[in-house]
């Protein structure tokens, strides 16, 4: 019998070097795309899949990823006040209910396979997803709730993944293939990280994930893999023959907001599905695609 899936992690304990100085004080998650930050994106996504119980992997400087979704009795009266009542709707969506998030702290960098594991006491017999907030995915249909679909027709463990280009293989986990049927991908390795001419293929996954809890049995060996880190993948792949496994080819566009090309890109995209600002915005950006220069060029 396949269990539902109803829990989330988001591991959020990364320093968020690549933007600073703008997270010096700010976690990094906060960083906004249009009006709502990326964990906001995030937790609304595992929303849409059904997930009703999330857990923050937070470290140092992060409490303000849980004040996020706190109620804010004060600015919400001071809206209702003054009449703002869209605003206070938006405030509003965020709200999860009492008892709905947990934080649990990683209080060393030692990899995201360390900070799943950390995260055991909420994950406790029950299947889990993942979602990296830098990955942000634009879809008809959110993908998270297109692995749970999947895993709900599997059972075991359901990663989504796309084609990358050969040359960057050396960037993600990459898949070792079996059948595919063009949606669903058949894993029989994982590799974390391989050299391009060592990769099995240049299918890698993204930053979503649902796993099974037995994950945390190869994790707690606190075994050591790329970059002197205990790896998520490596922990994965001792569950293939174990447990169904698949890679789910997910239907929309992903930015990878750790990086600062891919987070303004994410801007621009999600700004122009927004009926209330894509006609301004296709009006700017004609200033800067006729010749490169600017406006004041």
């Amino acid at each position: 019998m396949i269990k539902t899936l109803r829990k989330a992690v988001l591991p959020v304990a990364g320093l968020g070097t690549r933007f600073l100085p703008a997270t010096k004080a700010t976690a990094k998650e906060m960083l906004p795309v249009v009006d709502k930050p990326l964990i906001e994106y995030a937790v609304d996504e595992a929303r849409a899949a059904g997930i009703e119980q999330f857990c923050l992997v937070t470290g140092r400087g992060k409490t303000a990823l849980v004040e996020h979704f706190d109620i804010a009795y004060e600015l919400e009266a001071t809206l209702r006040e003054r009449g703002k009542h869209a605003e206070l709707r938006a405030l509003r969506e965020n709200h999860l209910p009492p008892g709905a998030i947990a934080t649990v702290r990683q209080q060393e960098p030692l990899g995201l396979g360390h900070a799943i594991w950390c995260a055991r006491s909420f994950i406790g017999d029950d299947p889990f997803a993942i979602l990296l907030p830098d990955d942000l995915v634009l879809a008809d249909v959110p993908c998270t709730r297109q692995l749970a679909d999947a895993y709900h027709e599997t059972g075991g463990c359901v990663v989504a993944v796309a084609e990358v280009p050969r040359a960057q293989t050396s960037r993600y986990g990459i898949l070792d293939i079996g059948r595919d049927d063009g949606r669903l991908v058949e894993v029989r390795g994982l590799v974390e990280k391989p050299r391009p001419e060592d990769a099995p293929s240049n299918l890698s996954i993204i930053g979503r994930y649902v796993l099974v809890p037995e994950v945390i049995g190869f994790l707690e060996r606190m075994d050591r893999g790329a970059g002197g880190e205990v790896q998520l993948t490596d922990a994965m792949a001792k569950l293939i023959g174990r447990v169904p496994f698949h890679g789910l080819r997910y239907q929309g566009r992903r930015f990878d907001c750790g990086d600062k090309v891919g987070f303004l890109e994410a801007q621009i995209a999600f700004a122009l599905k927004r009926p209330d600002m894509a006609p301004a915005v296709r009006a700017f950006l004609k200033n800067y695609v006729t010749d490169g220069a600017g406006p004041d060029a």
